[in-house]
């Protein structure tokens, strides 16, 4: 078993550039330090320095344990400023990553409810592509991924899908556009100017276009649909919204419905390490989608 305190002296080394630096730094003496670094050596099996003259050099596989190291240290060192700030008996930490394509409103109604747990929790919020979410969740650094789709089967991540519920699309643009592109809805949107999201839900409204023989004139793609709904409160195009939040989106952004694509199923799930949800911020956060959020 790896012998961290070891490790730490060997990490202060190579920080420091040398064991007598070192050594000053950590008040010890340089033979300690010597000494507690060639068990280590040996422990492991291979040469983390080697000596050139008077000079003490970092070997390749010293470079990839100093790697490792940093970050281990620094996820101590994280950690340690976590307890402090926030006690366990006081506030219960909340790791929760988002999808880039979950709209940030969305992503807030799902989350509100675990403010009103007792004890308290403290949420950390990551938002970041997909792909990055779940390699983080595979070790651990979040307990919840908040996602549009399913974490893909051959990934080779252990964690499980809990469905939090779908709706459909509603179309919104400005007055003007709105009287132009309600009448004949869905086919008025054949040359509609069109202002579209990227991710899983462009896939579906692809799809749905396909289906419906629509050919709408897409004048922009956003990654953030935050921005892309100001961009239609700006009238510079029709945009696509879960029609969960139609009457957020109406309010906000000055703006009306086109109409209602009911045959286009957008779902959002929580994804997590748990296969039975135990955390009780992931459980408020399910089942108040399940009950309340996601309901016709």
């Amino acid at each position: 078993m790896l012998n961290y305190r070891q490790l730490y002296y060997f990490w202060n080394v190579a920080t420091a550039g040398g064991i007598r630096r070192a050594a000053e730094r950590m008040h010890l003496t340089p033979q300690t330090l010597s000494g507690q670094i060639g068990e280590l050596e040996r422990d492991l099996g291979v040469k983390l320095f080697v000596r050139t003259g008077r000079r003490l050099e970092i070997t390749e596989a010293g470079k990839l344990a100093l790697a490792r190291a940093d970050e281990i240290f620094q996820i101590g060192s994280e950690l340690t400023e976590t307890l402090k700030a926030s006690p366990p008996e006081e506030a219960l930490p909340f790791r929760v990553g988002l999808a880039d394509s979950v709209p940030k409103s969305i992503a807030f109604r799902l989350l509100a409810p675990a403010f009103k747990l007792a004890p308290p929790v403290r949420l950390f919020c990551h938002r970041d592509r997909l792909e990055n979410l779940f390699a983080e969740l595979a070790i651990h650094k979040l307990e919840l991924v908040i996602a549009d789709r399913q974490l893909p089967a051959g990934l080779g991540v252990k964690a499980f899908n809990h469905p939090l519920g779908n709706c459909s699309i509603t179309f919104f643009g400005v007055q003007e556009l709105v009287r132009r592109y309600r009448p004949d809805f869905p086919h008025s949107l054949t040359g509609a100017p069109l202002l579209m999201p990227t991710g899983s839900v462009r896939g579906e409204l692809d799809r749905w276009f396909a289906e419906h023989g629509i050919h709408p004139h897409v004048v922009g793609e956003f990654d953030d649909t935050a921005l892309l709904k100001t961009f239609g409160q700006a009238g510079l195009g029709l945009f696509p919204a879960p029609s969960v939040m139609r009457e957020e989106v109406r309010r906000l952004y000055d703006v009306d419905t086109v109409g209602e694509a009911q045959d286009i199923d957008v779902r959002y799930f929580a994804i997590s390490a748990e296969r039975r949800l135990k955390h009780p911020a992931v459980m408020a956060v399910s089942e108040h989608a399940r009950q309340n959020l996601f309901v016709s």
